[in-house]
């Protein structure tokens, strides 16, 4: 099993945006350390509790904190920006660090739709056009005769990835053939055969010439059962929050989560939305891993972890390593 982690720069209760971004290289030293696959973040924007607006510019400091692991952008939010700045911000990255960086891309507004239209001035954001904006993309970074010419010259294109949530990133996927990362984590009630979906249409392109494909799902490993629920319930009571048009600046504390009567219907969301999710001791957090694996026909799991003690979240990532022996 390839396991990665998708770190979102969580700002929790009491701390503020500078040592959130000094958790995730923190973080990202660890995961190099503990052996996993990739380290990609995330961009979000007018939420408060993440920090992570601009992945390529934190990508540089990942890059910078650690040496041979693969990191990359889960992901890059294409509608807003012009396919040749993005082709070019990542030339950078892949000229500091060559054969270590992935371009993964999506669709979705990753905050509301007043702040979509601030970062896309005149027009707005072109979600219509997401297929061409890819394909563009992926022909200026695989075209070597393609002018203008992308600056600095790239000697070996980062990766293209597909991220989605729906049927139709999974169709555009295959069409474009790009490797697919499903973001079970954001939609629980997906079918199961939706990566099968994709490898039967997949056609071969110059990036990839089989399919390849990742599942992003949400991991609380701690030492006991009981230890890792406790910690769920600030994720849970962050995305309670979320769910009634009243999100927090922060992740609240575990204390704060405790003393928080959940309603029948926060109830009923938090078991539809992390129906999927991995919480529990090192071994059941395996077994519900290769669960979700075997039904989706994953070759890659990419863990998301979130809870209010940063310790708690590393040792999550390090119980995670030793289960499965990636050292």
């Amino acid at each position: 099993m390839n396991l990665s982690i998708l770190d979102q720069s969580p700002i929790r209760e009491g701390v503020t945006a500078v040592q959130a971004f000094q958790e995730t290289l923190t973080m990202a030293r660890e995961a190099e350390r503990l052996g996993y696959r990739r380290f990609w973040v995330s961009e979000h924007h007018n939420a408060h509790c993440l920090a992570g607006s601009s992945p390529e510019v934190l990508l540089a400091a990942i890059g910078a904190a650690t040496k041979d692991m693969r990191i990359g952008s889960g992901g890059v939010m294409l509608p807003y920006y012009s396919p040749f700045k993005v082709a070019e911000s990542f030339a950078v990255l892949t000229n500091l660090y060559p054969d270590r960086v992935d371009l993964g891309v999506g669709r979705a507004p990753g905050g509301d739709m007043k702040t979509a239209r601030m970062l896309s001035p005149g027009a707005g954001p072109r979600f219509e056009q997401f297929p061409e904006l890819v394909a563009q993309l992926v022909e200026i970074l695989q075209n070597r005769d393609f002018e203008p010419r992308v600056t600095p010259p790239i000697q070996s294109p980062p990766p293209v990835w597909m991220l989605g949530s729906s049927p139709e990133s999974a169709m555009l996927a295959a069409r474009l053939g790009l490797p697919y990362n499903f973001a079970l984590f954001i939609n629980s009630n997906i079918d199961p055969r939706i990566l099968e979906y994709y490898r039967h249409y997949f056609e071969p392109s110059g990036q990839s010439p089989q399919p390849e494909a990742c599942i992003a799902i949400n991991v609380i490993c701690a030492d006991t059962e009981a230890e890792a629920q406790r910690l769920a319930l600030s994720r849970d009571l962050l995305f309670a929050r979320f769910a009634s048009g009243k999100p927090s600046n922060v992740v609240p504390t575990v204390e704060e989560a405790e003393k928080h009567r959940f309603s029948e219907a926060e109830k009923a969301f938090l078991d539809d939305k992390f129906r999927l999710a991995a919480v529990g001791s090192p071994d059941q957090v395996r077994d519900t891993i290769d669960r979700l694996a075997g039904q989706f026909g994953a070759e890659e799991v990419m863990a998301v972890t979130i809870t209010h003690d940063f310790k708690a979240r590393l040792r999550s990532y390090e119980l995670l390593s030793d289960v499965y022996r990636l050292v």
